[in-house]
């Protein structure tokens, strides 16, 4: 599992009109959710780089005041118009809690359709997984090796891992090997080329 680390400085001051001081000043302001307290701190922009602007799923390891706390994004808030990153909050994770998080979906091997000429083509690129801190997984993956011409894959062929539950419809469709014109043209040349030599050898012979 991947994460990053993260040094937060606690905030004396809260409320928007602090946030927004904040933000001149270049910072993020942030608040940790868990059971126990909900903590508003301030993180610099450089470090939450790596955590937010990924498609890998990652844990942030965040230093408040000399603890640490292991958690995983809940929200993010950007300015409507430039874009920047103005507000996190992340949660902590806990023992045996249920959590929701989003995973990047892998696809492995080499489809038998694409090595035929077919496109390949994926729909879904992440998953939303229901899970625990101990069985939480970075990424899940599907085989799309046996894929052949024509033929998809759905949310329900995935080999979930035990402890992980997707929350996505079982039959949200996922990737799939469509038939190119180029496949379409030549197999219809094959097929007339075929029938003008079927006519041909069943001609009557000429006396």
């Amino acid at each position: 599992m991947q994460s990053v680390s993260i040094t937060g400085k606690e905030r004396a001051k809260t409320g928007k009109t602090a946030a927004n001081s904040f933000r001149r000043e270049g910072l993020v302001p942030c608040v940790l959710y868990s059971k126990s307290e909900n903590i508003q701190f301030n993180a610099s922009p450089a470090e939450l780089k790596s955590l937010v602007y990924t498609p890998d799923f990652k844990v942030a390891d965040i230093d408040i005041n000399g603890k640490n706390y292991r958690c995983i994004l809940k929200e993010l808030q950007f300015h409507p118009v430039t874009d920047q990153l103005i507000h996190i909050d992340f949660l902590k994770l806990e023992k045996g809690a249920s959590i929701k998080i989003e995973v990047p979906l892998k696809l492995e091997g080499n489809a038998v359709g694409v090595k035929s000429g077919g496109k390949l083509t994926q729909r879904l690129r992440t998953l939303r997984i229901k899970t625990t801190p101990e069985t939480m997984v970075s990424e899940l993956k599907l085989d799309i090796s046996a894929l052949d011409l024509g033929q998809n894959m759905r949310v329900r062929d995935i080999q979930v891992p035990n402890g992980v539950e997707i929350i996505n419809a079982a039959a949200t469709p996922i990737v799939s090997i469509e038939v190119t014109r180029a496949l379409k043209s030549a197999a219809a040349e094959t097929a007339a080329a075929e029938k003008k030599a079927g006519g041909a050898k069943a001609a009557p012979a000429k006396k």
